[in-house]
């Protein structure tokens, strides 16, 4: 059996042998061997920029290339395309602008230039209609927020004909016009200066004015804000012929003549 001093003589020269592997294996195990803490981070950010430039020489680099070149996207984005294509209305000279509404003898045809290209927004309303008014200011303020387009109002009743050729069954009903011709109805039963101006903007690519908001003078006209109550003179003619027709069928039935004192009637024997 070996001594203790030879166990020991056997253990350092394995150590001996082990430190010499190991300081043959490079710089980088030296420095990690030193005791110096910024030689051993040096190496650390070495090694880290040792690896990216790997990946990146793999194809796995996001943000950097091989080539250097910065990385190019396709920032083409297909144009809208909207269903009319509107000339803006020659606003030069024109401090405010209003809604235009026509009385019982304009014609809504001779307003609308058949010839332009010109986008007017018309609006069929009568006064007595709540709903024609809680639009009311809402439609008031559009033309400040598109002064480049037209905007008439008329009352459906005073212009049954034009109800009547444009199929204005209810009220309010609004449409969208490019000359003489009617384009587009506005169908939302939200009627607000927010879902108007969208619905002109879809139609037309008019961008609307910054000035979005609904004003105390948009409250006061030129459509009215307050429905007015008044006779309806065609429904009172319309009950009035009813009754008296009906009267008249009853008088000259068979069956009332037997109640009429005075009738001579026929005998079947």
């Amino acid at each position: 059996m070996s001594s203790a001093p030879d166990r020991l003589r056997g253990v350092a020269i394995w150590l001996i042998i082990a430190g010499l592997v190991r300081l043959s294996d490079g710089d980088a195990v030296e420095v990690a061997g030193s005791s110096d803490p910024e030689q051993v981070l040096g190496a650390q950010a070495a090694e880290m920029e040792q690896l990216a430039g790997e990946a990146c020489a793999e194809g796995r680099c996001e943000t950097e290339t091989v080539t250097g070149e910065t990385p190019t996207h396709n920032l083409t984005e297909t144009p809208k395309t909207y269903k009319l294509t509107c000339d803006r209305r020659n606003i030069s000279g024109t401090e405010s602008f209003s809604v235009q509404v026509l009385n019982a003898s304009q014609d809504l045809m001779e307003l609308l230039n058949a010839n332009s290209t010109e986008c007017s927004l018309v609006l069929f309303y009568t006064t007595w209609c709540q709903f024609s008014a809680n639009l009311a200011p809402h439609f008031n303020a559009l033309p400040r927020v598109f002064p480049s387009m037209h905007f008439l109002a008329l009352d459906a009743s005073q212009h049954s004909s034009l109800s009547t050729r444009f199929g204005t069954v209810a009220v309010p009903n609004i449409l969208l016009f490019q000359g003489a011709k009617p384009m587009a109805r506005f169908n939302q039963t939200d009627r607000t200066l927010e879902t108007l101006s969208s619905f002109i903007t879809n139609q037309t690519g008019f961008e609307a004015s910054p000035d979005q908001a609904v004003l105390e003078e948009d409250h006061a006209g030129p459509l009215p804000a307050v429905p007015v109550k008044g006779i309806d003179w065609l429904f009172v003619f319309s009950v009035l012929f009813i009754s008296g027709f009906t009267v008249y069928a009853i008088l000259c039935s068979d069956s009332i003549r037997w109640l009429i004192p005075g009738q001579d009637h026929e005998h079947q024997d």
